[in-house]
Formats: C-alpha cells, sequence, structure tokens
C-alpha cells in the first residue's frame, strides 16, 4: 500500500478543543472521518474511473485498519448513486467485511445522491445496516449510536435543499431529541452546508442555517462539501473532510483526504488530516482568448495538451473568451485537442468560449424592414398554439411574450430575456 502523509492541523495558535462543561475522565477513543466517496461513479463514461472511487475507498480501508480507531464514520455520499452497479456493490461489501471483522464498527448518514429515491424503494444503506455492515444512525432509535463511558455519536439525514431542511429538521430533531452529555465524548454527523462564511462554498446552496444543528458537540463531522475544512463551530469542531476523489474538474486542486480523530481523557478531540495518494492526477489548463479563429484556438490547445502530457492523467483544456464575429463554438476541433496526448488516460476539453453576439444593426434589419410582417405572422400562429390551452386573454398574453423573446434571443440579451420571463410569471 502506497503510503500516507499525516497531518497535524492548527486552528489559530490552538488545535484541540474542548465540550463545555465539566468533564470527568473519559475513556480515551479515536474515530475516522470520511465523506464523499461517490462510489460507482464512472466519470467520463469510463469503467476506469470508477474502479479510482473504489480504491480511493480501499486506500481509507487499509489506512484505517492500520490505525484501530474504535469506529469509522461516513458523512454521507457514500454512493454516487442510490442504486449502485453490482459491481460497486459487491467492493464495498468487501471492504465493509474488512472492517467489521477487525471490530471497527462503521456509522453512516444517507447524503444527497445517495438518499432514499422514495419510502417504497429506500436507499442501498438500508440492507447494509441490516446486514450489520454498517449501523445507519438516522434509522435507528435516537438517531445514535453511543459506547458507554465513551461516546455518543447522533446523526441527522439529508434532506436535499434548504427549503425541505427548514420544513423537516425540527421535526426529525423533535422526534429524535440530541442527548449529549458532559460525561462522554459528543460527535454530531450530518451531511450538508452550514450557512458560514467561512464554510459556504460558491457552487452549491448551503442547506442548514446554524442554528438548526444541535448545540453541545465536540466534534461536527461534516459531508457534501468537497473542499476540506476545519474550524469553531458552538461548542467543539466543524470539520468537513471533502471528497476522497476528483468528482467535477474544478476540484482538481483540492487534496484528498479522511480525518483521523484521538480523543483523550478530558474530552478534548485532537484532528489529524491523513492525505490519500491513489487520487488520479488531474491537469486543468485554462486559457482566455479574445477575438481569436478557432483554428488558432485549437492549435494553441492542442500545443498545451502535448506540454503537459502525463501518465495516466486526466487533461482537462479550458477554453474561455470570446470568439470574433461570426464564428462557431462548433468550430473547435474538439477531436484533434484530444488526439493530442499520448501518455494521459484522457484529454476532456471544456470549451466556455462566447460567440459575439449579432449587431443591432443586423437586427433592426430583420424587425423593422422586409421581414416586418414576420412579426405579425409569429404573433398569429404562437396565438393559434395556446389558444387550445388557455383562454383568449391569457393566450394573448403568452403569445405577445413568446414574440418578445424573439429579440433578445437572437442578441442573446440574457437580461432581457429574464425580465421578460420575469413579468410573464407576475
Amino acid at each position: 500500500m502506497a503510503t500516507l502523509k499525516t497531518v497535524k492541523l492548527r486552528i489559530g495558535v490552538h488545535h484541540k478543543l474542548r465540550f463545555e462543561g465539566d468533564i470527568e475522565d473519559l475513556k480515551a477513543f479515536s474515530f475516522v472521518h470520511a465523506a464523499d466517496l461517490h462510489l460507482g461513479y464512472a466519470q467520463y463514461g469510463l469503467e476506469v474511473r470508477r474502479q479510482d472511487f473504489d480504491n480511493a475507498f480501499m486506500e481509507i480501508v487499509d489506512r484505517t485498519l492500520e490505525l484501530k480507531p474504535d469506529f469509522m464514520i461516513i458523512a454521507g455520499d457514500l454512493f454516487h448513486q442510490a442504486r449502485p452497479s453490482n459491481v460497486t456493490l459487491e467492493n464495498t461489501i468487501k471492504s465493509f467485511k474488512r472492517l467489521r471483522d477487525a471490530g471497527i464498527s462503521v456509522l453512516t448518514v444517507d447524503g444527497s445522491h445517495d438518499l432514499a429515491p422514495n419510502s417504497i424503494t429506500s436507499t442501498i444503506l438500508y440492507p447494509l445496516d441490516s446486514a450489520g455492515l454498517i449501523y445507519h444512525l438516522p434509522r435507528h432509535e435516537g438517531a445514535c449510536w453511543h459506547k458507554s463511558g465513551t461516546c455518543y455519536v447522533y446523526g441527522i439525514p439529508n434532506f436535499r435543499s434548504r427549503r425541505k431542511t427548514e420544513e423537516c429538521l425540527p421535526e426529525f430533531l423533535q422526534q429524535n431529541p440530541p442527548n449529549p452529555t458532559a460525561e462522554v465524548g459528543n460527535i454530531c454527523v450530518f451531511h450538508g452546508a452550514v450557512d458560514l462564511p467561512t464554510v459556504k462554498p460558491p457552487y452549491i446552496e448551503a442547506e442548514l442555517p446554524p442554528n438548526l444543528v444541535p448545540d453541545g458537540f465536540g466534534y461536527y463531522a461534516a459531508g457534501h462539501v468537497h473542499q476540506r475544512f476545519l474550524g469553531k463551530f458552538k461548542s467543539g469542531y466543524l470539520a468537513y473532510s471533502g471528497s476522497t476523489e476528483t468528482v467535477s474538474y474544478d476540484e482538481a486542486t483540492y487534496r484528498k483526504s479522511f480525518y483521523h480523530v484521538q480523543v483523550d481523557e478530558k474530552g478534548e478531540f485532537h484532528p489529524q488530516v491523513v492525505e490519500l495518494s491513489s487520487p488520479r492526477r488531474f491537469v486543468v489548463l485554462e486559457q482566455e482568448f479574445v477575438g481569436v479563429n478557432a483554428h488558432k484556438i485549437t492549435e494553441a490547445a492542442v500545443a498545451q495538451v502535448r506540454e503537459a502530457d502525463e501518465e495516466g492523467a486526466i487533461i482537462i483544456p479550458v477554453l474561455k473568451g470570446t470568439l470574433p464575429a461570426e464564428a462557431s463554438r462548433t468550430e473547435i476541433d474538439v477531436a484533434y485537442i484530444r488526439s493530442a496526448a499520448q501518455k494521459a488516460l484522457l484529454v476532456h476539453p471544456i470549451v466556455l468560449l462566447r460567440e459575439s453576439a449579432v449587431s443591432d444593426e443586423v437586427v433592426r434589419s430583420i424587425f423593422e424592414s422586409e421581414f416586418k410582417d414576420l412579426k405579425t405572422k409569429a404573433f398569429e400562429y404562437f396565438l393559434e398554439i395556446f389558444n387550445e390551452r388557455y383562454s383568449r386573454e391569457e393566450a394573448e398574453k403568452v403569445a405577445r411574450s413568446a414574440l418578445a423573446l424573439i429579440e433578445p434571443l437572437t442578441r442573446k440579451d440574457e437580461e432581457k430575456v429574464k425580465q421578460t420571463l420575469e413579468e410573464l410569471l407576475k
């Protein structure tokens, strides 16, 4: 097994927090905290990528068996889908069996990906729980797991959106009241972004208002945020262990890891980062172009890919900027760019180039001169369609809005399109 790097964490000048209250000496223990494994994700349609996610989990299991913690926490998104493939499920069961045979319990909560699709079919986490391979916290009485005189672990299910969380979480907390006590180490497990300036990623909704997260825990083991984070929160730590493989190319720079947390006799939590060595290397190449034709952009991207070619890597050329007038994104020779590397596993171009908008003069010539009758005919056509679904008054309103969208859509005037749609919905 490849050697993993263990990193000690510090927050400011302090690197440990203590549960508020007088704690009698308890039995020291340790646990592993991982999240966002996304097992079964065949990224880019590649079987080898599905295996990469499995490899990361196997590395975590290997290292966990070396560390010999009392238990493991997986804070959601164990699987990429609620119904993983047979091969993914078989590999996962083998890994869980290794942990069970070593006496290491695995405590889980559901994430936004492996959440039960409905109450009838539920999620694969339930049968894994029934088989004794995991202990799915929200499914059990009190949504908790504990060891006498050692620790109390409480788990919150995922509700996917902020609206649903604000609607359902208070009821869940009422039905399963959290019960942290000063006599043990208290851990709260959930999958969701807490709405804090230091945590909230720009690309996902912060589903969890801080006031809905229960108080009194020394360690909040969280998932969903793919970038590793550790900070002070309420009476303890808020910790996101991050994803264990690269789920999206914009996460390529995130170090993949999990936490090994030791808790001493005074109830003080000492988190350490264990970095993974198995995740596949991503090379992201961003280039900005302005007024450069498609042929030159293609050649520049090919040259950059050839220079960055690396054994087994995934190379992502990201092409940004604005094309010259009348040029189209379809003129970029994506196939040529993909073939530029000889050693990389995959070259996956991302074309974000903007096409120049049609000039006002051209738009005016269409709508104010020889094509003036087009508006009238289009309105009559729209009206005929919408008359079948709406009253005459409503049909005329929708037809006018459809007509009003033609010009801003032609000019790619997103603000005007948005304004027209908002007026229609009023």
